[in-house]
């Protein structure tokens, strides 16, 4: 049994199901994220991840082996704490305009929240557009 709704309904499902996947790209372009910082004199160089994790350390030189215990370790913390701003700011710039306001982007972005918690594969509805899609077999 069709409706006078049928077209408008298939056009907010098919308007629904964009927005979607380009949530699911996004949350994969934001997972990809990595960021790399080579600290003064290349001393050192940190990599971190879309959530600001520890993933690589490197001494391309010898520098280091001139610095006291103390000014190593500062020069490790203040690297890794700018790789860490750089890959939040990288994050933010892929969710930037994909996701509607009011979103939980840090909830997203520790991993607490992912896309199918802010968008589920039927979106929630009132119960006569259920029925309409149910009867005119939109979502049979």
């Amino acid at each position: 049994m069709s409706t006078p709704y049928d077209d408008e309904i298939e056009a907010l499902l098919a308007r629904y199901e964009q927005q979607r996947h380009d949530a699911v790209d996004c949350h994969r372009r934001m997972r990809e994220v990595s960021v790399t910082v080579t600290a003064p004199k290349r001393a050192l160089t940190v990599t971190v991840g879309p959530q600001g994790e520890l993933t690589n350390v490197d001494f391309p030189t010898g520098a280091y082996r001139t610095m006291a215990p103390k000014e190593l370790a500062a020069l490790l913390m203040k690297t890794v704490a700018t790789a860490r701003e750089q890959a939040l700011e990288s994050v933010a710039e892929v969710l930037a305009g994909v996701f509607p306001g009011g979103l939980d982007v840090a909830g997203l972005h520790a991993g607490r929240a992912g896309v199918e918690d802010l968008l589920p594969e039927r979106p929630p509805m009132p119960a006569f557009v259920k029925d309409a899609l149910n009867g005119g077999g939109a979502l049979s």
